[in-house]
């Protein structure tokens, strides 16, 4: 943290407002609905103004000042946003609706204008040099730089600012803390500020507002290193009993990793739970007869056939991983003519390559949603040499009028599923669908949960602990109490107790035996 170049030109500023409500945060998303319109249109603009500045500083060594004050304008409206929303919860102060500066919000940033910026970065600066920042931005941010709500020249900005990544993550720490204690965590607060400014200072040279490279340094706290001691709203009054502190007081190397590491395992617990509870919900929900199914497909050709090709099944021998990850599995064929007598069944694919040889048929490349009419392609040919009842290479088939129900216990190798008419003629229009009876996904799913809980106890635990041994506030240490003024001594003197020794008695006193 310490090093050259303290004084970064894109300027970051915040105060933590104390005390915060409890629940505000909870309803932020929809009170901030204005300002998400407001700045959809405002980052329309800024993509305008940022390709019209790259044009200008190609030609000229110029930013023209009404599109750099413009652009600085969105990002100040930006960050106010996202400092009272999801990027910090800094504030329950509503943002204005401006792009000027405002001197008293909590959240406050400037970029002095350059006179002249280098026409040669120009033209690499936002993606080529900036690529390094931008991964780094993406582990903050969750994907993407998190100012914008568009895709832009001027560094891809993508919408979700502190809505994912270490960001969003710690965020949420601090809401959950925040709802239960009433106290917002200082450490997350300063770490959290840390990497917006991180992120502020790189959409700022994305942007071409500056040639200063951002340095790869988590300044974290709320006051900027160039500006402090002095917050974001002036200098403390005279007199106050506020001293400066080190920027990195209290932030051992070790805090810091155990907060970052919490934070990472939390993001990954939360995949894991997420993903651990959608598989519990099917297996638990979504079974008809013990098989879990994809949704119905409409397949239809005008030749003679449709085939599913290329199911191939390769498990080097080991039975059970078909045995307990697939189990058995089930194709549902019903005719889009109830009349219609249909046929459908699973074989080798080599003996159905030879059955459907100068057939002409269509080629499925999967079964489920959009595939049947959108996908796979028409194989030109003519009409089978017979039915497809009267071969015996299939290995389970079914056929007749209505729903035909195909069970099959999968075994190693090449496998084609066909669907014709029962009577072989063209024209084939059915609803289908697949589906296994996946006897380990409850196993599946049950490790996924007992795994995503034990790394959100470690990363609770890694957080708690960083949280708890931090300092009381950010950038500042409390002064020396203040002792008392003393007291005038009173005129006729304390009063004495009568068994006070005579070298206690006040001056002009009598002794004790004259009293």
């Amino acid at each position: 943290m310490n090093g050259p170049d303290r004084n970064h030109p894109v300027r970051v500023d915040a105060v933590l407002d104390a005390p915060l409500s409890r629940w505000l945060w909870l309803v932020k998303w929809l009170l901030l609905l204005p300002h998400a319109v407001v700045l959809a249109f405002l980052w329309l603009g800024f993509i305008v103004t940022t390709v019209v500045a790259w044009f200008a500083i190609l030609i000229t060594g110029r930013y023209p000042r009404p599109l750099f004050d413009y652009a600085l304008g969105v990002l100040r409206w930006s960050w106010r946003v996202h400092y009272y929303g999801y990027a910090a919860l800094g504030t329950d102060r509503y943002p204005p609706f401006t792009l000027a500066d405002v001197p008293d919000y909590p959240a406050r940033l400037d970029v002095p204008y350059p006179e002249r910026l280098s026409r040669g970065l120009v033209l690499v600066k936002s993606w080529l040099l900036a690529l390094p920042h931008l991964l780094i931005v993406a582990l903050f941010a969750g994907g993407g730089v998190w100012i914008g709500t568009s895709a832009a020249d001027a560094g891809a900005w993508d919408d979700g600012w502190g809505a994912g990544g270490l960001v969003g993550l710690l965020v949420l720490v601090a809401a959950i803390v925040l709802l239960f204690t009433g106290r917002y965590p200082v450490p997350v607060y300063d770490f959290v500020l840390g990497m917006d400014r991180w992120v502020l200072r790189v959409a700022a040279y994305v942007a071409l507002m500056t040639d200063r490279y951002p340095p790869f340094r988590l300044d974290m706290g709320g006051a900027d290193p160039g500006t402090r001691p002095v917050g974001p709203v002036g200098p403390p009054p005279a007199g106050a009993p506020v001293a400066a502190a080190p920027p990195d007081a209290g932030w051992s190397a070790g805090r810091v990793v155990a907060l970052v590491a919490g934070a990472l395992l939390l993001f990954v617990s939360s995949g894991l739970l997420v993903g651990g509870t959608a598989l519990a919900w099917a297996d638990q929900t979504q079974r008809e007869d013990g098989y879990l199914s994809t949704p119905t497909d409409d397949l239809s050709t005008g030749a003679y056939a449709l085939a599913v090709e290329d199911l191939t099944l390769d498990t080097a021998g080991d039975r059970w991983v078909l045995d307990e990850v697939l189990g058995d599995a089930r194709i549902e064929v019903t005719g889009a003519d109830p009349a219609d007598e249909v046929f459908v069944g699973v074989a080798r694919a080599a003996d159905a390559a030879r059955y459907l040889d100068g057939v002409g048929y269509r080629e499925i490349d999967e079964l489920g949603p959009d595939g049947g009419l959108d996908e796979g392609r028409e194989n030109p040919g003519g009409a089978p040499a017979g039915t497809p009842g009267a071969e015996d290479f299939w290995v389970a088939r079914a056929e007749g009028a209505g729903t035909q129900v195909l069970e099959w216990t999968p075994a190693d190798g090449d496998w084609t599923v066909v669907v014709m008419r029962a009577d072989g003629a063209a024209g084939v229009d059915v609803d289908a669908r697949a589906g296994v009876t996946a006897p380990a996904l409850p196993w599946l799913w049950g490790g996924l949960l007992a795994a995503g809980v034990v790394l959100l106890a470690i990363g609770v635990l890694l957080v708690a602990l960083a949280v708890r041994r931090a300092p009381a506030g950010p950038g500042a240490v409390p002064a020396p109490p203040v002792p008392p003024a003393p007291q005038p001594w009173p005129a006729a003197g304390p009063p004495v107790p009568r068994s006070a020794p005579d070298s206690e008695r006040p001056v002009g006193s009598p002794p004790a035996d004259e009293r």
